[in-house]
């Protein structure tokens, strides 16, 4: 024993002496010999600390080499101070108690790092020192106690160190301290908090994520003061591009409402941060916040197990959410929907603010966790209904369209857990008193995620309301979309329970029909037509106008005395008559009275306008509408005498113009479809002929044209029937056109003489009419000599038709004007015809 004590001693007297005139320099030596008498004392100590004994080292540390060592850290020459750090830093490994160090290095490190400006000039040897820290906190943290005011000094720098190594080995160091001494911590850790806090938006996303762990225990074991100001910073760092910050923050708020002290005071501030985590766009990171949450809820359970009891009794676990469309949800465990429902008032308020907030991550984040929140609420949200509605008509017309999306989503989950009991009360009145196309969208959504067994009940009242004036009543596409929507959802969730609002349904898209101006909206309309139809049986889509035609119409009459061209009711009433068809033909009684009011010339020309061209559409394939009964023909004196003829008086300026055109074209359309006999021609011929013939003389081209097709249609219709008289009352209105400005009326007036030439009786006196026959003749062949080749031959071609009625009376009307024509050819041709004539 003696020989071993005496052997040590010998050992450490070796040591001493090899090393003393080396620890001399180090206060007194040049640079470089500084530096070798430190690699000389690591040399002979530490590095044959295999052959000494610990003892004797710590001994030879604490007596000769402590202080020389400590006052190196203050060095001028970076060298030193980094080999005399890393030796200090390896002697802490041997040495046994810390009260051989502590003392001294603590205030060394205080003096390099802790200080408001930066001492330690190389970031190296700042980590260094950080890096021995770690070190003595991780050997004796415990008896740390005394140094926790200086630990708490040197980190407030060393956090927000330019050297993002730095930062991050004293987050570290951080953790670490609050670990080991929170009893001492606890009363330091808020002077951290500013320090942490900025260094969290670090441009480097290892430091971020490193500064929230730290945040995360400094809140823990410490202070819990500072959670207000912290919660508002880890809320930005959910917007962080890094996925690592992203999962430190999920982490940290996880571990928070598990285990932090004051939780129950923070619910409302931490659980949105966790539940915003869910909706993360990784996968991981979503999954590791629904495990947490999970986690959390079962807990809340568990400390609250006696409160809970009888929701516990019911509580039907791990249900599974249908949402229709194939769509499911797990259901949230009882904790978790606790929670929500105590907190969602406080939590609410400011997330409908972030919905309309100006930075477009912030609505998207806060529509992503509306979802979450809903999900969780489930049917507790019914208190909060009045508030959230205003939220969701504005977040779905967004113009960011994953805000837009995750509110829909949101207005679906409304659907799901609240009955139709408690939003219509609140929707219905909305959607009249402030029609838009973000309510609509809302309400769609909230019937898409309702049950059929829940909305039946309420169905006739949603229709109703949807097919009031003011709510189907808009020329907006996206209103009109929308409107559709509601329309679609309420046939996809009710399917055949929609026949007792079938009348409602259909009115409201025909209704659209009429307004919308956009074609791949109006083949969506008629599709919902025909789904309509189908829901109800129906063997074809007229099956449909059969059954609610004549209601719509009779619905429509109820105010159309009053109607203008921009009325909705008129444009309405155009499109059930044009979609109709053949039903058309069977709502005569209902039409008539509505289009005699309005063709009224009294009325707004405009309107008019509109209903003649309606009329005209009708009258093209009348089988196929108004006469698909056979029915119409008694009409047609009606349709002439007083609708169509009244409208043909000539009244001053453009607007009265056009209407003469669209009534002599419905007049035209009329004499072409058939419906209208020789007959009823002759009848009103008196009060017809004088109308039509006026018109040949107004102001508008095509009125003149059409006029000239009329004309022609009524000689072919009635033919020989009609009277010399009448005869000679037109030929002089159809001579005057010859003399039109337009070639192609020219032109049409000589079609009509070819058909007006086929209408002389074969009784007809001559001898009595021979004055007006050569004015007949006269007139045509002063236009036999046009300077227009086409006009030429087809004039020539009606006088052969007109030499039928007296070829000797031509053929000298001919000759006299013979030598006058430029060309002789027409001429000769023309006498040839006649001689032919008399000949035969």
């Amino acid at each position: 024993m003696a020989t071993s004590i005496a052997a040590e001693n010998s050992t450490s007297a070796d040591i001493r002496q090899s090393i003393s005139r080396q620890i001399s320099c180090l206060g007194d030596g040049s640079r470089s010999a500084k530096r070798r008498a430190l690699e000389f004392i690591r040399k002979n100590t530490i590095n044959k600390k295999q052959s000494i004994d610990t003892d004797v080292l710590e001994e030879i540390f604490c007596s000769d080499l402590r202080k020389p060592l400590l006052r190196c850290f203050s060095d001028p020459v970076d060298k030193c101070r980094e080999l005399s750090i890393e030796l200090v830093n390896e002697f802490i490994d041997i040495l046994s108690t810390p009260g051989n160090l502590l003392p001294y290095l603590i205030p060394c490190a205080v003096q390099r790092l802790g200080q408001k400006e930066i001492t330690e000039s190389a970031e190296e040897i700042r980590l260094l020192l950080v890096e021995t820290i770690f070190k003595v906190i991780e050997k004796w943290g415990e008896d740390l106690g005394l140094y926790v005011n200086d630990l708490v000094n040197i980190f407030q720098q060393t956090l927000v160190d330019p050297f993002p190594d730095v930062r991050k080995q004293s987050c570290q160091c951080v953790c670490k301290v609050a670990r080991k001494i929170p009893q001492h911590f606890h009363l330091q850790s808020e002077a951290l908090i500013n320090p942490l806090l900025k260094s969290s938006s670090h441009q480097h996303s290892k430091v971020r994520a490193d500064c929230i762990y730290t945040i995360g225990d400094v809140l823990q074991f410490g202070n819990p003061k500072p959670m207000e100001k912290v919660t508002s910073h880890l809320a930005q760092r959910l917007f962080d591009d890094s996925p690592i910050v992203r999962r430190a923050v999920t982490e940290v708020v996880g571990n928070w409402l598990l285990d932090y002290i004051d939780r129950y005071s923070y619910h409302h501030k931490l659980i949105p941060l966790l539940l915003t985590s869910q909706s993360d766009e990784i996968p991981q990171i979503a999954a590791r916040a629904n495990e947490l949450w999970d986690s959390v809820g079962q807990k809340y359970v568990k400390e609250n197990e006696e409160e809970l009891k009888d929701e516990l009794h019911y509580d039907d676990k791990g249900d599974m959410h249908s949402m229709g469309e194939g769509l499911a949800m797990q259901r949230p465990n009882l904790g978790c929907r606790t929670l929500i429902y105590r907190n969602l008032s406080k939590i609410l308020p400011g997330l409908l603010n972030d919905l309309a907030d100006w930075a477009v991550m912030n609505r998207i984040m806060a529509a992503r966790l509306l979802r979450v929140l809903l999900l969780n609420a489930e049917d507790h949200t019914t208190q909060h209904i009045a508030k959230l509605l205003p939220g969701l008509y504005r977040a779905v017309t967004d113009e960011e369209e994953e805000v837009a999306t995750q509110a829909i989503e949101s207005a679906k989950l409304v659907g799901f857990f609240i009955g139709p009991d408690v939003y219509c009360m609140l929707v219905l009145p909305y959607i009249v008193s402030n029609p838009s196309w973000g309510v609509l969208r809302t309400f769609s959504a909230i019937l898409k995620g309702t049950s059929k067994a829940r909305l039946q009940h309420f169905i006739t009242e949603i229709c109703n309301t949807l097919a009031q004036s003011d709510v189907y009543c808009s020329d907006q596409m996206m209103y009109q979309v929308q409107l559709l929507a509601c329309v679609d959802a309420i046939m996809t969730c009710c399917g055949d329970g929609c026949e007792i609002v079938s009348f409602q349904l259909f009115f409201i898209l025909i209704s659209l029909l009429a307004q919308t101006k956009e074609e791949p909206l109006k083949r969506k309309i008629k599709d919902s037509l025909h789904r309509l139809a189908v829901l109800q049986s129906m063997e074809s889509d007229s099956d449909i106008y059969t059954a609610h035609a004549k209601q719509m119409i009779s619905k429509l009459k109820g105010n159309y005395t009053n109607w203008a061209s921009f009325s909705v009711e008129r444009a309405i009433f155009d499109t059930v008559l044009l979609e109709a068809g053949p039903v058309a033909g069977s709502l005569l009684d209902d039409i008539m009275p509505v289009l005699l009011t309005n063709l009224n010339p009294e009325k707004d020309p405009e309107l008019r306008l509109k209903l003649f061209s309606l009329l005209a559409q009708l009258l093209v394939n009348a089988s196929e509408t108004l006469d698909s009964q056979h029915q119409f023909n008694a009409l047609v004196p009606v349709v002439v005498l007083e609708m169509i003829l009244p409208n043909c008086v000539w009244c001053g300026g453009r607007t009265a113009a056009a209407v003469r055109t669209t009534a002599v074209s419905c007049l035209w359309a009329l004499l072409k479809s058939g419906l209208i006999s020789a007959d009823q021609l002759l009848e009103m011929m008196s009060v017809l002929l004088p109308q039509a013939t006026s018109l040949l003389e107004d102001d508008v081209r095509t009125t003149r044209l059409i006029t000239c097709r009329v004309l022609q249609r009524i000689l072919e219709i009635c033919g020989t029937r009609l009277h010399p008289d009448t005869l000679h009352t037109m030929y002089m209105e159809l001579l005057k056109r010859l003399d039109d400005s337009s070639d192609e009326i020219r032109l049409s007036v000589t079609k009509t003489f070819m058909t007006f030439f086929r209408c002389f009786q074969k009784e007809y006196d001559v001898v009595l009419y021979k004055a007006h026959i050569e004015t007949l003749y006269r007139g045509l062949l002063v236009h036999m000599d046009d300077t227009d080749t086409d006009i030429q031959q087809a004039v020539l071609d009606v006088l052969k038709q007109a030499a039928v009625i007296h070829p000797p009376l031509l053929e000298r009307e001919v000759e006299a004007v013979r030598q006058k024509h430029r060309s002789l050819i027409y001429c000769d041709e023309l006498l040839q015809h006649t001689k032919r004539l008399q000949i035969s």
